[in-house]
């Protein structure tokens, strides 16, 4: 999912766009970046624990430096997807971004042991629909629409 919205917002000319990992974004690429896009697993009603991580390092280093930024998320859930919207979207407020669209949330049914520890496959449609939302925000920026 993170993948396909980071080739459609590459098609924008005049964006440059960064695909980083939780794990190694740094409070520098939060402040660098003019926009964000968000994209984690729904663990146990929970953004994953990397996203967790990221927020919890860059919180304040970045608070007050990046108000009024463009955002959106996108969540890979087995079922429902909202407490990690909900988690992502408080933080957001704090940081005081702006939504661009509702948070996007790919429901993969993954219930069972063995489905819920499985790759997920996710379908054309709903890379489809990441993509149409990173494109949404990589124009909107490209026009100084956000």
């Amino acid at each position: 999912m993170a993948q396909a919205a980071f080739d459609a917002a590459r098609t924008e000319p005049t964006v440059r766009p960064h695909l980083v990992h939780a794990r190694d974004a740094s409070a520098r690429d939060v402040i660098d970046a003019d926009g964000y896009i968000f994209a984690t697993p729904e663990n146990l009603g929970s953004m994953s624990g990397m996203l967790k991580d990221f927020f919890d390092r860059t919180y304040y280093p970045v608070l007050e430096r990046v108000n009024g930024r463009p955002y959106a998320a996108l969540i890979c859930a087995g079922s429902d997807g909202q407490g990690a919207a909900r988690q992502i979207e408080r933080i957001a407020l704090g940081w005081r971004l702006r939504a661009i669209a509702p948070t996007l949330i790919v429901i993969t049914h993954a219930q069972s042991p063995h489905a819920i520890l499985a790759p997920k496959q996710i379908s054309a449609e709903d890379l489809q629909r990441c993509r149409d939302l990173a494109g949404a925000l990589a124009g909107g920026m490209a026009l100084s629409i956000f």
